[in-house]
């Protein structure tokens, strides 16, 4: 069996903290992208909505992440990161490596 290293509190912070702003970046270009579609050809616009589709999918799942990212560093900050919002359990190391937002155990979560 594979024993996951525990990563240091500051690294998952940093890393949370890269994500929420990449993802803040991302969601700025999809705006603009989505903005900056008037092509009169209809094929040219046909194809700028699908485009659009994906682009907006990818816009709401970072919209889902955001708040749970900031959950997460809220929890760093009051000392409650990795311990389960609903049965007090220390979260696995390797749960937080996949997910590093997340608040609840294994167990809990399902």
């Amino acid at each position: 069996m594979q024993t996951s290293i525990k990563v240091p509190l500051a690294t998952r912070k940093a890393a949370l903290e890269a994500r929420l702003s990449e993802l803040g970046a991302r969601l700025v270009l999809i705006e603009s992208e989505l903005d900056s579609h008037h092509n009169p050809d209809w094929e040219d616009l046909a194809v700028e909505r699908e485009t659009d589709e994906v682009l907006e999918a990818t816009g709401i799942a970072g919209q889902a992440e955001i708040p749970q990212i900031r959950a997460a560093l809220a929890r760093i900050a009051n000392g409650t990161y990795g311990v389960c919002a609903l049965c007090g359990a220390d979260i696995p190391q390797a749960r937080l490596d996949v997910l590093p937002w997340t608040p609840f155990c294994r167990e809990c979560a399902a």
